[in-house]
Formats: C-alpha cells, structure tokens, sequence
C-alpha cells in the first residue's frame, strides 16, 4: 500500500442552530477535510477541527501546518499492513510554525491536522484491504486491554447554554428521544444554573444519567461553593470547571467535591494525560479523536486512564460532519469501557450532509455497528469539492 495523492480542503460547515457554552458560541465551522489515494485507488478521508482556546489551532496555523509540512517522506515507502499505516501516520511529524499572535500552545498544536491525516490513511488503507476501522482499531497493541466489542452504542443528549423556554424544550426533546444521558452546559453569565438544572431534572426524571460541563467558566476557589447547590440533583461528572492554566488546583478540589471531575482542554496529548495523573487532577479524561491527534493517539490515552484507574469518555466536536462521527462509532463500538458517548449528532445539527449514508443517532441515542471497509460510510465527494473554500495539493 502506497499513498499517491494527499489534498487538504478549507471546509465551510453550517449549524442549523446556534451551539454556545461558556467559553464560546458557534454557528459555522471552518473544517479541515484531508482526501488521501493509495496506488491502487483506495481513497480515504479526514477530518479535523481547529479550536483556538483547546489545541491552540486556528484554520490560518492550520494551514500554516500544511504548507510547511514535507509529506513526501510518507509517499516515500509502501506500508505492508493497515496497522504500519496508521502508526506512520499517527508519529508522522509536522513542521515546528508559528501560532496566531497571543495564543500559547503545548504539545497539542497541530493535533486536529494530525487527525484529519491519520483518519484519511488509515480509512484508504482499510478500504485497499478490506477491513473496517474498528477491525484496526482492535489491533493496536494499546487496544489490547480495552477491547469491548458491541453491536450498537448509545449517546447521550445535550443541553446547552439557552432561555429557560429554550432549556425546558431542549429537556423535552431528551425525554421523548429517550437518552439515558444528558450533558448540561453551566457557568454561563445570565444563566441560572440552579434553575437550569431543576429545570431539566423535572423534565427528564431521576432515571437520567445527567452531568455538567462548566466549559472552564469557574476558578479552583470557587468550584465546591457553586457545585453545592447543584449536588441535589445528582450530577454524575463536572467536565473542565477550570481554564487549563489553573488545572493544578483541581487536586484540592476533588478531595473536596463529592462529584468526579473530567477534562477536556485540559487533556489534549499525552503529556497532557501524564501531568493530569501525576497531580491526580481528575477522575476521567474526555477523549475527542480531533483535539487528540486521531484514532491512535485517542487509543493510547484511553489506556492511559484505564492504567491509572481513571475513567473516559469519547466526546466530539461540535459540528462534526459524518467523518469524525464514523470514526468515533468505530473506537465506541470497539472499546470500553467508556462512561459517556457523545457525536454523531449528524443532521440534527450539520445543514449540510457529506455521506450518502445517514449515521446520525437513532431513538434512544443508539448507534450500531458500521461494517463496511473503511470508516464504511461512502463520502459525496462532489459535494465537498463543490463547497471547499480553499485547496491545496500537499502530494
């Protein structure tokens, strides 16, 4: 197997509505899209989105990334198994750019262009041999102990940041979809977070898993204070109450607060992971395929907790098109266990639809199994050249 052709695509993707949290509110991605087509004619696809206040990525160090980046050392050999394939990809290095003046970066920059190449060699090389993702998957060496193979998963709903009329039908919509887990979106200004939550809890029921995510809206002195009348309602997690510069803090926090804490921005690589087990910051780690470098690099952090008594969850980006959610419905349907699954949100909230196949989650937020060779999802090409904002040849 040898990579011919390597093209990197600016993506627009629309919202059908508005998605905003603490930290920031969203209406459009600019998304990158990376087409890869082996010798024989194999073509797989990536993607990965760039987040300023997660990995340090914009779309212009994105593309920074991309134009400096020699990827012909990967077109150099030929691989002589999808797993060499996807490890070559997943250590292939970028070229050291510049962030975006005032942004400060650690080991995680580039990540989402590192997803968006490993997703695409490793679903052409799939596809050249006939296998799926998740049969790949389960042949990493760092899989090994989190093999859980299942037929179908469930997501879980969200609810974010909106008017009490707003929070109250998002509530419903949970309910009637009949999601075993919601997320709700707390700490931002004007929005009461108790009544929020008693909100959604009379709504919902007490038979719903429900967690929070502050979005990294609090300061470590004041997270016991504004999680204590939230408890009554039995949050089952609190994701990145903090910024990541003030991570180290958590330690005190979570001896002090009976509700597990999870990162997100703050778990990013796996020295991002070493340090949040070292300082014991946390009892799970959110693990999203483009924040953490792709499918590999997601593998060996979800071991990573598994090693250290830790939990995970696979979370996902907001907006993702049916790329990323086929690749995440390939790493949950193989591994485990994992406490929370969220994507595949699909044509709830993506206006534009990139797969001929529909992958969104079904009633009750379940997901089966994709077998088909590859990501098993056949991608509308057209639609996507059509739509591309910018181009580049990078093979």
């Amino acid at each position: 197997m040898k990579i011919r052709r390597l093209t990197a695509l600016q993506l627009p993707v629309e919202l059908r509505k508005p998605v905003r949290h603490a930290s920031h509110e969203r209406t459009a991605n600019e998304t990158l899209i990376i087409r890869c087509e082996l010798a024989d004619g194999s073509v797989g696809w990536g993607e990965g989105l760039p987040r300023t206040y997660v990995t340090g990525d914009s779309m212009e160090s994105v593309w920074r990334h991309l134009q400096e980046t020699d990827f012909v050392r990967l077109a150099g050999g030929e691989f002589v198994s999808p797993v060499e394939a996807a490890r070559a990809a997943s250590q292939f290095p970028l070229a050291n750019v510049e962030p975006d003046p005032g942004v400060t970066v650690r080991e995680c920059f580039g990540n989402p262009v590192r997803c968006a190449l490993e997703v695409a060699i490793v679903d052409a090389v799939c596809r050249s041999t006939g296998i799926s993702v998740g049969d790949l998957i389960v042949q990493l060496a760092s899989a090994s102990p989190l093999i859980q193979q299942s037929s179908e998963v469930r997501y879980s709903g969200a609810v974010t940041s909106m008017s009490p009329r707003k929070q109250w039908i998002s509530a419903l919509k949970m309910r009637i979809f009949g999601f075993p887990m919601v997320k709700v979106k707390i700490g931002t200004d004007g929005i009461s977070d108790v009544d929020c939550l008693r909100r959604v809890r009379r709504v919902v029921g007490s038979g719903v898993d429900l967690r929070l995510d502050a979005n990294e809206a609090w300061r470590c002195e004041d997270v016991v204070r504004y999680m204590q009348p939230l408890l009554p309602f039995g949050p089952t997690s609190l994701e990145q109450p903090v910024p990541h510069a003030d991570v180290s803090g958590l330690n005190e926090v979570r001896r002090a607060l009976p509700t597990p804490i999870m990162l997100d921005e703050s778990l990013c690589c796996q020295e991002d992971a070493e340090r949040a087990i070292a300082g014991e910051w946390c009892d799970l780690f959110n693990i999203r395929l483009s924040k953490c470098g792709g499918l590999v690099r997601s593998v060996e952090l979800a071991e990573m907790a598994r090693s250290a008594g830790l939990g995970f969850q696979l979370g996902c980006q907001v907006g993702e098109t049916a790329i990323l959610s086929a690749a995440g419905r390939h790493f949950a349907c193989n591994l485990g266990p994992i406490r929370y699954i969220e994507g595949s949100f699909d044509r709830f909230l993506v206006r534009d639809a990139y797969s001929h196949e529909d992958i969104t989650f079904r009633y009750g937020g379940r997901g089966p199994r994709l077998n088909g060779p590859g990501l098993g999802i056949t991608i509308r090409e057209s639609a996507i050249l059509s739509a591309a904002r910018k181009k580049i040849e990078l093979l």
